[in-house]
């Protein structure tokens, strides 16, 4: 059996989607669903347990995304165990690939191919993540894709991941290159931002949990990092996204300006999270 866990912060909106588009392709007792409502000032509770005994509600009175996952494992029964963002969208099927690439030998940390949708957001927005898409770290890392699957082994060495923003981030790198994989096959839908003050919000976020975790983990995220030789490689492959490029270090600048600020202050726990993503 697959276990799932799903930390949720006011996700009522979008927790619905997810668990539909779980639930309607999975086969009797094929997986349990943990779904940790945390600090909720609205229905996502509620919303959660709507779909009755398929989706276990753990809920949390104080707000927090490291408790609500650690609140989710001590609650999963399954040999893998799928950590899964509230606002993506994903379904039965790239579940059992992801469980399936588990049981290849040496592997403990596995993600799904990631699209990114869109539609809705300005072409600023589109134009950024043209070029980060195309960023070795982003398409070989488990990181910006919202669901990490792991091991039984790869459960225990998440346990000792240290509580920080860039939780996604913190999992990826705990794990090395030959131990980890994305799975061909398998695919999450992460919405991207509607504006660009929205996703200047979620990059600041990034930058600051990324400076937080080298703190705690002093070399782990360098692979993580973009080198201008990156940079100078996409456009070497894409000559004509040079105007993109433009737009993707600006955003660039002005997201390490901000996120400077709190970094000198120390402050790594203010949220700054993207509603446009998920406004109906």
């Amino acid at each position: 059996m697959i276990s799932v866990v799903v930390p949720a912060h006011n996700e009522a909106p979008v927790i619905g989607r997810l668990l539909r588009g779980l639930l309607a392709g999975a086969r009797p007792g094929e997986m349990e669903i943990v779904v940790v409502p945390n600090g909720c000032t609205d229905d996502t509770a509620e919303v959660a347990a709507s779909f009755g005994p398929a989706v276990i509600v753990v809920s949390l009175a104080e707000p927090g995304k490291y408790a609500a996952l650690r609140a989710g494992d001590d609650n999963a029964t399954g040999n893998e165990v799928v950590y899964l963002d509230a606002d993506v969208e994903m379904d039965a099927g790239s579940l059992r690939a992801l469980a399936a690439a588990l049981a290849e030998p040496g592997v403990h940390a596995v993600a799904p191919e990631r699209v990114v949708a869109l539609e809705r957001s300005s072409w600023l927005v589109r134009w950024y993540y043209d070029v980060w898409q195309e960023l070795p770290g982003v398409r070989e890392g488990l990181f910006g894709r919202g669901v990490i699957a792991v091991s039984p082994e790869g459960r225990k060495r998440l346990r000792d991941v240290p509580d920080v923003m860039g939780d996604d981030l913190a999992a990826s790198v705990a794990f090395s290159p030959d131990e980890r994989m994305v799975v061909p096959g398998a695919r999450v839908v992460v919405h991207a931002p509607r504006t660009v003050a929205d996703l200047v919000r979620r990059r600041v976020r990034s930058v600051t949990a990324t400076t937080q975790l080298q703190r705690a983990r002093p070399g782990t995220v360098d692979s993580a990092r973009t080198s201008r030789a990156d940079l100078i490689g996409i456009l070497r492959r894409r000559p004509a996204y040079a105007p993109k490029m433009a737009v993707f270090l600006a955003v660039t600048v002005v997201c390490r300006q901000r996120a400077a600020r709190a970094i000198r202050s120390g402050d790594f726990t203010t949220w700054l999270r993207d509603e446009s993503s998920r406004a109906a």
